[in-house]
């Protein structure tokens, strides 16, 4: 169960409207339920744009509006107008974690003055064209260095490290296998 200081606005968030959040979801369960969709359009090259909508939230739709553009450096046969995708899921990861970081240590009253996380990973481009079967497509390791600074001892902050490794949604889905279900419409 999560341990709500006395402090209510911990590192810019309000402790007691996530307080409110937790009891009204272990009263009811179907309200922890948020539900994410993007659609991702081709605009030429290798360029894309993804357009976010709405997410869902309890069963209920939420609107919101924004536009994440990608492509790939020109050495890779892009423009080099946005991040690329591998940039981007890293930039993904990185900004869920640091949400948990940041949570972790105001539910316990750590007060933070940076959390700054640097991944890397090299992927090997035979498997991506398909040169080798014996290559895959995509990281086989990823490597990432957290350096985080606040008014928490060390044995606090590897406390709030470990809850993060263990609750961070992003942190999951790429430390595990996630299914894919895809299905092709041509049209």
């Amino acid at each position: 169960m999560l341990n709500f200081v006395s402090n209510p606005h911990t590192n810019g968030l309000d402790l007691a409207a996530l307080g409110e959040m937790v009891e009204a979801i272990e009263k009811d369960a179907s309200l922890a339920q948020a539900g994410f969709a993007v659609t991702t359009r081709w605009s030429g090259q290798t360029r894309s744009e993804t357009v976010v909508e709405s997410y869902s939230l309890g069963g209920k739709r939420i609107e919101r509006q924004h536009r994440i553009v990608a492509d790939e450096p020109c050495e890779l046969l892009g423009t080099d107008s946005a991040p690329n995708p591998q940039e981007l899921l890293m930039a993904a990861i990185n900004a869920c974690m640091t949400v948990g970081y940041v949570a972790n240590a105001s539910l316990r009253g750590i007060r933070l003055d940076s959390v700054e996380i640097r991944m890397n990973g090299t992927l090997d481009l035979r498997g991506f064209l398909g040169l080798s079967d014996d290559v895959p497509p995509g990281y086989e390791n990823v490597d990432y260095d957290v350096i985080i600074k606040g008014d928490g001892t060390p044995e606090d902050f590897e406390e709030i490290h470990r809850a993060v490794m263990k609750t961070s949604p992003n942190y999951f889905n790429l430390s595990r296998p996630v299914r894919m279900n895809g299905t092709l419409h041509v049209g």
